[in-house]
């Protein structure tokens, strides 16, 4: 079917172009501009006064299956996806099992596909069952469609392994995805080692504990020149120290998640269960640090970090409820936040969630150049909504941003050319 999105504000971050036209759409790809299909389009959609953009790419989103329905289906996160404007997305191995076998990877996929919804990416274990012990059948699990290898926030305390994974990767290739914390630091923390956890009696995770790891991880990205992603950094430390290797030309790149751009330790509360993330809340020296290194390009991009987490699991004590937050359906507009209060331009902006991540994927998503896959979203940028967990689409409402008021909401979105989510104009509501 061919499509035609009709005056729009079209940004598209990898060209630079952002001025008000049209993008044709045929057979699921971008058409070039002067074709002379688009006077037939079988479907016009009327785009005036939103901005068009390639789909978001988030690098970081746990759909929990398998093994984790209990918690959100395949089906409620897909969906959540396209109502924020994702179109594609990698999925962290930390299911139940692991995807540390081709058939479970195999299976996800098949699962995705039939949902007809994003694009989902699956990063694969680096060791078996995520144990940090022997490591997995790389080759295999690249075959059967696996991006990437990570440990996901599952500890790797041999580094004598970790050598040996990089080597291994860097042999065939294949880039390591990897949190930078050292296990020993980090046992038995829930919060940010400082003024406030003391306060608070909570038990301290040192910032140290992420700068020892990094230091240790760009140690052995010298010696292996293996390509790797840090994942979400937390610290200005680590910010610093990543900013230094990419100087020196090491083949590193990293990102942030979207809560951490806002948020700090202070915002803890009176013990918010929904503030409790891995890594941890930081000072509001590290946020600052995080936004700033966001808008330099020394971070690559920015994440969700979607973990949705059922509900008895986050009405307990806050040292005792599950890490993680619902961020897929927020990560559009708080990217949009992040750039206003820096004073962003909105190209810029949307690149950290759209080519910036395609380029570390790997993948031909987060364009809009004539031949590209459709996978675009149109958004509002100004029009303003309450966060209420009864409106996101997620089977995980654990949010730290309820009642919040943001900017920026998504009015359609299509996957290869296919409309997978739309808002029909004058409709209103909260997220």
């Amino acid at each position: 079917m061919s499509l035609l999105v009709k005056g729009g504000r079209v940004i598209d971050p990898a060209s630079g172009r952002d001025a008000v036209g049209d993008v044709f759409i045929a057979d699921g790809k971008i058409a070039a501009p002067d074709d002379k299909r688009a006077g037939k389009a079988a479907r016009i959609i009327d785009a005036r006064g939103l901005v068009v953009a390639p789909g978001l790419i988030d690098l970081s989103a746990r759909l929990r299956e398998p093994g984790y329905e209990y918690k959100a289906t395949l089906e409620s996160e897909m969906d959540a996806a396209v109502a924020g404007g994702v179109t594609s997305l990698a999925c962290p191995p930390d299911t139940d099992p692991p995807l540390d076998e081709p058939g479970l990877v195999d299976m996800l996929r098949r699962r995705a596909k039939t949902l007809s919804r994003a694009r989902v990416y699956p990063v694969g274990a680096l060791t078996v069952k995520l144990a940090g012990e022997r490591l997995t059948e790389m080759a295999e699990l690249a075959e059967a469609g696996c991006v990437a290898f990570s440990q996901a926030n599952a500890p790797l305390r041999d580094t004598q392994v970790l050598w040996r994974a990089l080597q291994y990767a860097a042999t065939f290739g294949f880039p390591v995805w990897l949190r930078a914390e050292d296990a020993w630091l980090a046992a038995g923390g829930v919060a940010h080692d400082g003024e406030v956890a003391t306060r608070m009696g909570l038990p301290g995770i040192p910032a140290f504990a992420e700068t020892v790891a990094l230091a240790t991880l760009l140690e052995l990205v010298r010696a292996t020149r293996t390509r790797v992603h840090v994942c979400r950094l937390s610290t200005a430390a680590a910010v610093a120290m990543v900013g230094a290797a990419k100087k020196e030309g090491l083949p590193v790149t990293c990102d942030v998640g979207v809560h951490h751009l806002h948020l700090s330790d202070m915002d803890l509360g009176y013990y918010d269960s929904n503030c409790r993330l891995q890594p941890p809340l930081r000072s509001q020296r590290d946020r600052d640090a995080l936004a700033a290194g966001l808008a330099d390009g020394t971070i690559d991009c920015v994440v969700s970090d979607h973990t949705p987490v059922d509900e008895d699991q986050k009405q307990m004590p806050f040292g005792e409820a599950e890490p993680g937050a619902t961020g897929l359906e927020l990560l559009l507009p708080l990217t949009l936040k992040w750039a206003a209060a820096r004073r962003i331009p909105l190209t810029t902006a949307l690149a950290r969630v759209t080519s910036d991540p395609a380029r570390i994927l790997g993948v031909q998503t987060g364009c809009l150049a004539p031949g590209a896959p459709a996978d675009l979203v149109l958004f509002d940028p100004s029009a303003p909504f309450r966060v209420e967990a009864a409106s996101l689409k997620s089977q995980g409402h654990n949010t730290p941003f309820i009642g919040y008021e943001l900017a920026g909401r998504v009015r359609a979105t299509l996957v290869a050319g296919n409309v997978v989510h739309e808002v029909r104009a004058g409709a209103s509501g909260s997220a």
